[in-house]
Parts: C-alpha cells; structure tokens; sequence
C-alpha cells in the first residue's frame, strides 16, 4: 500500500553541479549553432553594423577568413546574405543569377577557404529588388507566381557556386515546389532546402534590414509574410512545404514565437531551426550595455530556450560568442 504521507522533494535533483547535469533535459551545442554573415562589395572592409553591435558586413577576402575561424571554433554553418549596391538592383533581380556577382563571388570564396563549412542561402528578391520586397512587384502588388520563376533561377545560381543548402525566405505560395524542380532538373539533387516556414511579419527586424539597406521602397510585408496573431496558419505554412519537398522548416522570428516552435515541432517529421533575428540580438546587447543583466547568462538562456521548445537548429548572431565561450570552459 503506498504511503501518500512522504515528502516529494524535487530539490534532491539540484543539489550539486554534477546532479544538475546528470538529469539535464535539453543543452545547447556548437553543433546546433548556424552564424548569419553578411557580404559586402570592396576589399578589406569590415564594417560594423551600428544597430548590432560587433556585428560586421565584410567584403569577399575578410568572408573567408571570418569563416575559417568560425570553424575554428567549432561552428560548421553559416547562412549568408548580400548587401548590394542600389545601383544594380532591378525589378526582375537579375544581379541574382549574375555568375561573377558579389553573391556568387561569395559562396565560391567561402567553400574554398573552409570547404567542409556548410553554406546555407537565401533564396528571396529583396536584396536585389529595386522594390525591396521579397517578390515581384506590379502597380503595387506583389505578384505570386511571376516570382516563383525568378526564386527558381536565384537557387540554380547558387547551387552552381556550391550552396549546400537553399533557404527560401521569401514566403510566397509553391516556391518548395518550385525550386526543388528547378534544383533537380539542374543536376543538383543533393543540395538540400531550409524553407523560412513560418516566417511572421515582424517588427523584429529592424537591424537586419539597416545591414542589408533592403527595406521596401513602398508598402510593407503583410500580404506575404504571416500575421503574428496566427498559429494554426503557420502549420498549415509548415505542412504544404513538407509536401513540396523541403529538407528543414523554420520559425523566424524566435524569442516571441517559441509556441510556434514547439507547435512545428510536435508535427514535423523534417529538423525544424529557429531564427533568432537581429532585434532579438540588439536587444539582449543594448540591456547589457545598460548594465540591467548578465550578457553571456542570458544568452546562454535564450539559446536553450529554443532547444527546450523543440528547436533543432538555431540561426544566431551570439553563435561566435557562445562558441568562445564554450571553449574558454
């Protein structure tokens, strides 16, 4: 007969470092961690962003050199993003597809210098767009399906330099479909694709778009990107890009959508990442430089928290620090 009188004492698993990690449920790794990079025109250059401290856009040279210590510290992937000249962006974003373009340049430096680094891509208008926005824009509407043909292009042009992953962060309808079509029908079935699921229309990204100088010319993202009050929409998002053939989904932002990342990952057979974005980032610095926490704690916090929500993958700007930090144990 069991005795309902003795004392439950959960404390007993918390009383010394060894105990805590003995019963660990979740920990954060390197092997977890993917860096954002940003690419800029030029040599020798290393700028930093000023909305994302000790954040930096660097030119092709100081890439590939980033990367290698990267990978030093145990980071093995990075996503990597371009930020373009105004005056060689266009409406149909052909500086996208461009062989010898700043993007291109890029990914073909990094795979030479760190050939084991695996490169992940975006795959979206923006950045190259004389609009801004992630897709084709006519008389003020963004326009679906002219865009897929374009996004298709985009990812072929990428693989060719030697992407190893596509990540589509565009939002529009059928681009999984799409793009694996076009990846496959290029030879390139072995390049797999990250699709930006769920991705919300965030006032979270404010830093990103000053590194980038890609913000839209006109309008905003709604029509495209998803309405943060939802959360059935965003697996409905997750399941239609399963069905078209993606490799990984993701969450972005990450902090304020960590229901959605346990949502996604109780129904995802595929790796589900989290995209902790850049206001994420300056946020927990502009506190730390403010002196009202503990920086390294509260990242370290953070990055578990994704984990614990279901997180497998983590797109984070701290992934250098953390992994300094790691070492320095």
């Amino acid at each position: 007969m069991l005795n309902y009188n003795i004392p439950i004492r959960p404390r007993r698993n918390r009383r010394s470092h060894a105990l805590r990690s003995l019963v660990c449920e979740n920990e954060v790794t390197v092997n977890d961690l993917v860096m954002p990079l940003f690419v800029i025109d030029g040599e020798n250059q290393k700028i930093e962003v000023k909305s994302m401290p000790n954040i930096y856009r660097f030119s092709v040279d100081l890439l590939a050199k980033e990367c290698q210590e990267l990978w030093d510290l145990g980071i093995k992937a990075i996503d990597l993003f371009p930020a373009l000249d105004d005056s060689i962006k266009d409406k149909l974003a052909t500086e996208s597809t461009n062989p010898d373009g700043l993007y291109q340049r890029a990914i073909k430096a990094v795979k030479k210098a760190v050939p084991e680094m695996l490169v992940i891509t975006d795959v979206a208008m923006d950045p190259y767009s004389s609009d801004g926005h992630d897709g084709y824009v006519e008389e003020g509407e963004i326009i679906n399906d002219k865009t897929l043909p374009i996004l298709a292009d985009m990812a072929v042009a990428q693989a060719k330099a030697g992407a190893d992953i596509i990540a589509p962060s565009d939002m529009m309808d059928g681009r999984v479909e799409v793009i694996r079509e076009a990846l496959d029908d290029a030879g390139f079935t072995d390049v797999g694709i990250l699709s930006y699921s769920a991705k919300y229309a965030s006032a979270y990204y404010g830093p990103f778009r000053d590194a980038l100088d890609s913000a839209p010319k006109s309008g905003d993202k709604k029509t495209y990107q998803m309405d943060p009050a939802n959360i059935r929409e965003a697996i409905r998002e997750v399941q239609h890009d399963i069905q078209e053939g993606a490799d990984m989904v993701m969450v972005k932002p990450g902090m304020p959508y960590l229901d959605v990342v346990r949502a996604v990952a109780e129904m995802s057979e595929l790796p589900v990442a989290v995209y902790n974005v850049s206001g994420e980032y300056s946020m927990l610095n502009a506190a730390a430089q403010n002196g009202w926490l503990d920086y390294e704690r509260v990242v370290q916090e953070t990055l578990l928290s994704f984990k614990r929500a279901g997180a497998d993958i983590i797109l984070t700007y701290h992934a250098k620090e953390f992994a300094k930090w790691q070492q320095a144990k």
